[in-house]
């Protein structure tokens, strides 16, 4: 049985991140359920141009990119100054990964204008007090993109999804800025098994400082 919802002993700000198809977004829902918290989502339908990206990544980059960078700010600038006392936020992004898309679709002329532009508009966002890192191998983000069937992630190529996983992997492991916890979500099922999720939870209350790894057999009910 799911705990009841409460702030005990949680961090006062989750971001949840990984590749596409991971599971950031259900899991972030799960854990502000269980905190009873604020949640902030990306919403990628709301980028004009993402489908124009997943058709044509060379010459819809730099503007898919750049919307996704004011989209998230305007975010982060709002929790900034929202309520000071709210217990928990929860987040399905960590703001810093969007350079990690940038250095994947931008040339280095555009990338240098995108590091102009984030280095202003994100210099006063809040630092999560725990960072939740989904990893998964490449195959099975295909499978899990393709069963969600989103209509504008359709024309998405498996390359791009391998090199977005190397990425992720990448640029967690110079990781160094927050607290971190790495989750093998693989093998773990937290959004059907409620003894997967239950282990996972106890992990993030736990956790205070530090780089951490949560991989265990998988739990069925």
């Amino acid at each position: 049985m799911a705990e009841e919802a409460t702030t005990e002993g949680a961090p006062r700000f989750v971001a949840v991140e990984g590749p596409i198809g991971v599971g950031k977004t259900s899991l972030a829902r799960r854990l502000a359920a269980s905190f009873g918290s604020d949640l902030l989502l990306e919403d990628p339908a709301d980028n004009p141009f993402l489908q124009r990206f997943y058709t044509d990544p060379r010459g819809a980059a730099l503007p898919t990119q750049l919307s996704f960078l004011l989209q998230r700010v305007r975010q982060m600038e709002a929790l900034a100054q929202g309520d000071l006392f709210a217990p928990v936020r929860v987040a399905d992004y960590l703001l810093d990964k969007d350079r990690l898309f940038a250095e994947l679709t931008l040339d280095p002329t555009e990338l240098e204008l995108y590091d102009r532009l984030a280095e202003r508009l994100a210099a006063e966002a809040p630092r999560p007090d725990l960072v939740v890192y989904l990893q998964a191998p490449a195959e099975t983000l295909v499978r899990r993109v393709e069963q969600r069937g989103r209509d504008y992630e359709r024309p998405m190529a498996r390359d791009y999804l391998e090199r977005l996983a190397e990425a992720y992997t990448r640029f967690f492991h110079a990781w160094d800025e927050t607290p971190l916890l790495i989750v093998n979500a693989e093998s773990l099922d937290f959004v059907n098994s409620e003894a997967d999720y239950e282990l996972l939870l106890r992990e993030v209350r736990r956790i205070r400082a530090g780089r951490h790894y949560f991989n265990p057999a998988p739990l069925d009910l």
